[in-house]
């Protein structure tokens, strides 16, 4: 059976259940601040569990994308090392939102495995929670416990402890206990040998946990206590890899359909055979998996950076990129070509994998090459170190800055000394580690209060602001949040409001709520938590239960409402002029500015952005008007044209905004006719990274502001040029007067550059046979470059570092002979960083030339002195 069929094998199977089938949702996660990814299948239900969304149907089904590389679930030291971890995974899973319970996800589970999929009864297990004699003290699951005695002997039905058999996703939320369903898939000689029930949750490669039935009826408060949710759910998650492995008859998730078309093509590319070597095995595993994850985060919308889940993405790949490095020995870009054969496995599934292709191959070759970069500058350094140290250890602080200043992975380090028969002192490192994760995790720390609650009300759809500003509002409940950037804070949540939250790249609205009694708190902004609408206030306000007014902050909402509605008119019109290959990647609509990343292969030139400005300007000239659709249901919104965006969670029911030929869905505020914005106009264009670019652009009073500074400046230009009638003219006659004075000056700085260089000729020393000289000079640094060079080419073994006073910074430039770099090991970029310290600066090069920059000049001549000790 191939993985494609026991994927549709199981959604089948629950369609016939009456479970609602429903796609993947986005891995990143927008709203829930305690995750960052979505690292279970219930992630994206959380709104429902909780209470404050209704679903569509109570009973879903799907196969979700989850990624466990943060957090409390955090796979990917174990991912490569063994052969059932991953990163990215599929979870299979079937919903119940209040409807049906233990009975029947444990009876359903049983049909499935063994009737459906034909897996032999014998060789599974099912654990159940033994309760727990903590503060929680919960009771044995009893009720499950008689549920699977019909279904499965007593002596394979096993006690499991809170660890393993009361699931939570996080510190808070949802949770329950669960029954976890194991196979024992060893051959017939090692189940003889040892009975497969003491192997359940003992990480045996081949006695594995499949499938995890949760019975969700708690919820986690921030007190660490448990409160009873609303309603009782299921929620059932079961790894597709390792079902594929199970139903496969194999014995290594890497050795199903799954995996092996990847593992096939990085042994092609790499002229290495996986299974022939443990080492190559793990790089080849990792790689494998870890192309995966990051080709769906990239198709879900998030590309590495240096922050947030971006950092995390960039992670993934870094480890990846220095396995093909060390151990597949490759030294250029290549896991961007797996992308090829990762969409057409599994594009059927996820169309997103298959649509994105080019943008996922071009942003992972573009990391692929940055990040080998830096590895190759990381080995000139070690090598440095490696020559400075002294007693065959080197100090965990020196590894540590190359880790974090380069990015130069630690045991990648470790390796490479151990090759020159040095030690890293790992402990060192691991504390310096340690104390940079304290900084951090000090930095970013937050203590969340449980919520206070007023009324029951629930807080669905309660958004009311698209035409109302004002409004009477009920306090629904309330918490205190602490932390140590912003200090107490408070979050309110009424049952209806006027204030819009953070979403869709419109930033929350800021405003006041007013008491009974005049006085005012100010919201300082909206964010959306897991479907519910948070305030953030810096107090309460005065009479919590009494009479409150939300005012929204009119002005502000306003100009938001021009760049959003003309951020939709932007997306139009680059579809319209550069094609409809153009995605929306990312935006962010602020009072002052919107900014929009688009998926596009080249620099926009100034005739498009002519062109494409033009068109907004256009929409906005013939005055059309804002037409709203709510309530629709997705399918039938996509039907009618409206675009959808790739990395957005859309609920099954949508809203649609249109103006003239656009229409998008979207839940943002918008004017009410596109006369409102006044004017477009483009302030930027630049590349975000490979495949995407960025604009950045202005409308209505932002753009009255654009053409009084213009003018004004325009205005002063003229006085500047004594009121000339043609000031274009005037500044073209002075730019090529000053053409003229530059090329005389260079003229006269080469011909003193002669001067100097005949009068250096005779100042060399030789030292150790190397001529040498080291003097500051009167020059710019393009004239010591040339006299580098010129003396460069009359003489060998020669090792020059001058220095130089220009405009009162510092500049050091050293040059060193080819020969010399060869023979004794020298390097101009690590000698000028190392010396650019006197001058309180930094700089690099080439190993035969290089230069510094600094913000001292009196630290030239100790710099000076210092050149002589690279050679004596």
């Amino acid at each position: 059976m191939t993985s494609q069929e026991i994927r549709t094998k199981f959604l089948e199977f629950f369609k016939e259940k009456e479970h609602l089938i429903v796609p993947s949702a986005p891995m990143v996660l927008k709203d829930d601040p305690t995750l960052m990814f979505v690292n279970s299948g219930m992630a994206p239900f959380k709104e429902y569990f909780l209470g404050n969304a209704e679903p569509k149907r109570n009973r879903i089904a799907d196969s979700q994308k989850c990624l466990r590389v943060s957090g409390k679930h955090n796979d990917l030291e174990e991912v490569g090392y063994d052969t059932y971890h991953h990163t990215l995974f599929e979870m299979l899973g079937n919903w119940s939102f209040g409807d049906y319970f233990k009975k029947e996800a444990i009876a359903w589970a049983w049909e499935l495995l063994t009737e459906v999929y034909g897996i032999d009864e014998d060789i599974l297990y099912v654990t159940v929670f033994e309760g727990s004699d903590d503060a929680d003290n919960l009771k044995m699951d009893q009720e499950a416990y008689d549920l699977w005695k019909a279904f499965i002997p007593e002596d394979r039905i096993l006690m499991g402890n809170k660890k393993d058999n009361f699931w939570e996703m996080g510190d808070q939320g949802p949770c329950g206990p669960c029954s976890e369903i194991h196979v024992d898939i060893r051959s017939a000689e090692e189940k003889a040998k040892v009975d497969g029930k003491s192997l359940v949750n003992m990480d045996h490669p081949q006695v594995v946990e499949i499938w995890n039935l949760v019975f969700m009826q708690y919820n986690r408060k921030a007190n660490g206590s448990l409160e009873s949710l609303p309603n009782k759910h299921i929620d059932t998650g079961m790894g597709f890899e390792r079902l594929c492995m199970v139903l496969q008859g194999v014995q290594s998730n890497y050795d199903t359909d799954v995996f092996t078309p990847i593992i096939r093509e990085i042994e092609t590319i790499t002229d290495k055979d996986y299974g022939k070597d443990a080492k190559v095995d793990v790089a080849i595993r990792v790689i494998s998996d870890h192309v995966r994850a990051v080709a769906f985060s990239i198709a879900d919308g998030q590309l590495p950076s240096n922050t947030g889940a971006g950092y995390v993405i960039r992670r993934i790949l870094r480890r990846a990129v220095r396995y093909g490095f060390t151990f597949l020995d490759k030294k250029e870009p290549f896991i961007y070509r797996l992308v090829d054969i990762l969409s057409k496995k599994m594009g059927t599934a996820f169309p997103e994998i298959k649509s994105q292709k080019q943008l996922i191959e071009n942003v992972i070759k573009e990391e692929e090459t940055s990040f080998l970069r830096t590895l190759e500058q990381g080995l000139i350094l070690l090598n440095k170190i490696v020559k400075e140290t002294k007693g065959g250890i080197v100090g965990g602080e020196k590894a540590f800055e190359l880790y974090d200043t380069y990015g130069f992975p630690k045991d990648l380090t470790a390796l490479i000394l151990s090759e020159k028969n040095l030690k890293l002192d790992e402990k060192g490192f691991e504390e310096q580690l340690q104390n940079q994760k304290n900084r951090s995790r000090k930095a970013s720390e937050i203590t969340t209060y449980d919520w206070v609650v007023f009324t029951g009300k629930g807080a669905k759809y309660n958004f009311i602001g698209y035409n109302l500003l004002e409004y009477d509002v009920e306090l629904r409940k309330y918490r205190k949040v602490v932390s140590e950037k912003d200090g107490e804070l408070y979050q309110l949540v009424f049952v209806e409001t006027p204030f819009y939250a953070e979403g869709g790249g419109q930033v929350g609205d800021k405003g006041v709520i007013q008491a009974s009694d005049g006085s005012t708190i100010k919201v300082l902004d909206t964010r959306n938590e897991n479907n519910e609408i948070i305030h953030i206030t810096k107090s309460l306000p005065t009479n919590l239960e009494g009479k409150l007014r939300a005012i929204v902050d009119k002005e502000r909402r306003r100009l938001i409402e021009c760049n959003h509605t003309a951020t939709h008119l932007l997306h139009q019109a680059l579809r319209e002029i550069l094609g409809t290959h153009v995605e929306q990647k990312g935006s962010l609509v602020k009072p002052s500015s919107l900014r929009f990343d688009f998926s596009h292969f080249s620099k926009v030139s100034k005739e498009e952005l002519q062109r494409i400005e033009d068109f907004v300007n256009d929409r906005i000239k013939e005055k059309l008007k804002l037409e709203e659709e709510t309530g629709l249901e997705i399918e039938d919104a996509l039907e009618k044209g409206a675009l959808a965006l790739f990395g957005e969670k859309y609920g099954f029911y949508v809203r649609t905004i249109k103006f003239g030929q656009s229409i998008e869905l979207c839940g943002g505020t918008h004017v009410n006719n596109t006369a409102d914005i006044w004017h477009f106009k483009i302030t930027s264009e630049s590349a975000v990274a490979a495949g995407i670019r960025r604009i950045e652009a202005i409308t209505n009073d932002a753009v009255k502001d654009f053409y009084f500074e213009n003018n004004r400046a325009y205005f002063e230009m003229r006085d500047l040029l004594n009121n000339s009638k043609e000031p274009v003219k005037a500044l073209q006659n002075l730019q090529a007067e000053n053409a003229d004075l530059k090329k005389q000056i260079e003229q006269l700085l080469k011909d003193k550059a002669k001067n100097i260089k005949g009068e250096l000729k005779n100042e060399l020393t030789e030292i150790n046979g190397v001529q040498f000289l080291a003097k500051k000079l009167d020059l710019d640094a393009g004239g010591i470059k040339d006299v580098c060079f010129e003396l460069g080419s009359q003489f060998d073994n020669l090792f020059l570092l001058f220095g130089a006073e220009n405009n009162g910074k510092a500049i050091l430039s050293c040059y060193i002979s080819k020969d010399l770099v060869a023979t004794k090991d020298l390097n101009a970029g690590a000698i000028v960083r190392e010396l650019g310290k006197h001058i309180q600066g930094g700089g690099g090069g080439q190993p035969f030339f290089a230069t510094a920059g600094g913000k001292n000049p009196s630290g030239i001549e100790d710099a000076l002195k210092a050149a002589k000790n690279y050679i004596g």
